[in-house]
């Protein structure tokens, strides 16, 4: 390869100094040699204006018939003055041309100039008389001095067009003899590559081909050059160690297999355990209510027809069995509620969570009413779910904040949301007695309270039902602990890929994309609901006109 560089660098410097001669002669011949043979003839033919102008000068004596000559001498030193420039590396045109100016300029000494002025002075007659056959003869010289010139030139010019062929004749010989250096220097090349390099890689793909086949006891050996040995070393090294971790696959394969076979095992145990929990529920919403209905019923006919007839003591326990019997039947129902959330499905659909909250208006509108509570709500997303389980979360969220107020202050509610991520996040914040951080997560927990039931209603199951709904759709739900004042119950559900912003939009954007505002706008147009200032931060303002997209539920 080095050889060959040398030569190819040779070759190529060659060529390069025969096309740089070649393009010099190109440029001699068509912008010094090519211009000259114009110029001269130029120049003959000023020579041939300045004669016919002395001439008819001699026959009309009109000074009129001077205005060719005196051009003609002006233009033959302007076409001499050019050709000189072009003349710096050709002497012997060089002295031809000084050759025709000192004829030129000795016939119009000895002959143009004496016609002019006798003709002036003395008449054309006298002037004819001086146009002789000798001045002619003098004339005929300038002609053949211009000839001579001519004949230099076109000598030159065959003399340039001779080197041009030459070098390219020479320049097509250096580029067959760097074609011929190429096409051996390939050809011993192939050879060598053949020997050194594809004989030992295809004895080497061939045995690592029989261990690719299952032969993995099948040593690799390699033969060439050092690096192809220490290749074929490596490649062995890989089959012993593929051949250890297959040893370790069959073995994790058996181990597998047993897994499996005790997986599918548990799933028939599972399938079994799911006939009995339907069966149970079956029960539980058929067999056991019978009588636990019949006890009720009994224990507040025995309450209504005996009441006062028998002592205190009695009417307590009365008392007892009849919320016992009721608490029962609330605690099965909510359990057999809890327990069909993603067993009994509709399949989701397009839900517009503000229809729903029409819904959940008009579902606790008497717990409202009897409350004086206020619930309101921002602009909601539509999002994919099965609206029933959806509108019982938020019926659930509304009657917790609604249940757990403050004795003294109004109850108010309010539902907003806003898109992080790829999530809508959900708020139902309310001003009522809020949530210690310590049992940010008990509440969530099936049957758990906080207060004895005589203090708040209810089986404990409202936000255990909230995070099973929440889970079904894919979301998470937890409690704001940085809340200033009441309780704030945030969960998020996947958002319609339409509802994405776009690639380019910024942080900001995509925690602000609310439905216009969180605010609130009154009857009178002012915002109410101070209570929930610190939503309404995590907004835009309203847009010009007062118009929010709040909606206001206002029941008391």
């Amino acid at each position: 390869l080095t050889v060959v560089g040398v030569l190819l660098v040779g070759l190529a410097v060659a060529e390069a100094s025969l096309a740089e001669r070649s393009r010099n002669q190109v440029d001699a011949l068509l912008n010094k040699t090519g211009p000259l043979r114009v110029q001269s003839q130029e120049l003959l033919n000023a020579l041939l204006d300045q004669e016919t102008a002395v001439r008819g000068f001699a026959v009309s004596g009109d000074r009129a018939d001077l205005g060719p000559y005196r051009a003609g001498v002006q233009q033959e030193r302007d076409i001499v003055a050019s050709m000189r420039r072009l003349l710096a590396d050709y002497s012997q045109i060089e002295g031809e041309l000084r050759q025709v100016e000192t004829r030129a300029e000795q016939w119009r000494r000895s002959v143009a100039e004496p016609v002019i002025t006798t003709t002036e002075q003395r008449g054309t007659a006298a002037g004819q008389a001086l146009v002789t056959d000798a001045a002619r003869q003098q004339f005929d010289g300038v002609r053949v001095a211009v000839d001579d010139l001519q004949a230099e030139i076109l000598n030159a010019r065959e003399s340039n067009a001779r080197e041009v062929r030459r070098t390219g004749n020479l320049l097509a010989v250096l580029l067959i003899v760097a074609a011929l250096v190429v096409v051996v220097a390939g050809a011993l090349l192939l050879l060598s590559l053949d020997r050194t390099v594809v004989r030992p890689l295809t004895g080497l793909a061939d045995q690592v081909r029989e261990v690719a086949e299952g032969d993995f006891a099948h040593v690799i050996s390699g033969s060439g050059p050092p690096e192809f040995v220490q290749l074929a070393g490596d490649v062995d090294a890989m089959r012993r160690r593929i051949a250890a971790d297959l040893a370790e696959v069959r073995e994790a394969r058996e181990r597998i297999e047993w897994v499996n076979t005790q997986l599918q095992k548990q799933a028939e145990e599972l399938t079994r355990s799911n006939r009995d929990l339907e069966q149970f529920a079956y029960v539980a919403s058929h067999d056991l209510q019978e009588p636990l209905r019949k006890v009720a019923s009994f224990c507040q006919l025995l309450q209504r027809r005996y009441a006062g007839q028998l002592d205190e003591r009695a009417d307590q326990y009365i008392a007892f069995a009849v919320d016992g019997a009721q608490r029962m039947q609330r605690l099965i129902n909510d359990l057999l509620a809890f327990s069909r959330i993603g067993r009994l499905t509709t399949g989701f659909t397009e839900v517009d969570l503000n229809k729903v909250m029409g819904d959940v208006a008009g579902q606790t509108e008497a717990a409202r009413q009897y409350a004086d509570a206020e619930l309101t709500w921002s602009e909601l997303p539509v999002i994919r779910g099965e609206e029933p389980l959806l509108t019982n979360l938020l019926v659930n969220l509304v009657s917790n904040s609604i249940k757990f107020r403050r004795p003294d202050v109004p109850a108010k509610v309010h539902i907003s949301a806003r898109l992080v991520g790829e999530e809508w996040e959900i708020t139902c914040r309310d001003n009522g007695i809020g949530i210690e951080p310590e049992f940010a997560d008990k509440i969530f927990v099936i049957f758990q309270r906080l207060h004895p039931k005589d203090a708040y209603p209810g089986t404990g199951i409202g936000l255990a039902i909230v995070k099973k709904i929440v889970e079904y759709h894919g979301g998470r739900v937890w409690v704001d602990t940085d809340v200033a004042e009441g309780a704030a119950i945030r969960f998020t559900l996947p958002a319609r890929p339409e509802d994405l912003p776009a690639s380019g939009a910024g942080p900001d954007e995509t925690s602000a994309t609310v439905a216009d505002a969180e605010t609130v706008t009154t009857a009178g147009g002012s915002n109410s609901d101070p209570e929930q200032s610190a939503e309404a931060e995590r907004t835009e303002e309203a847009p010009a006109g007062g118009r929010t997209g709040g909606m206001r539920e206002t029941v008391g």
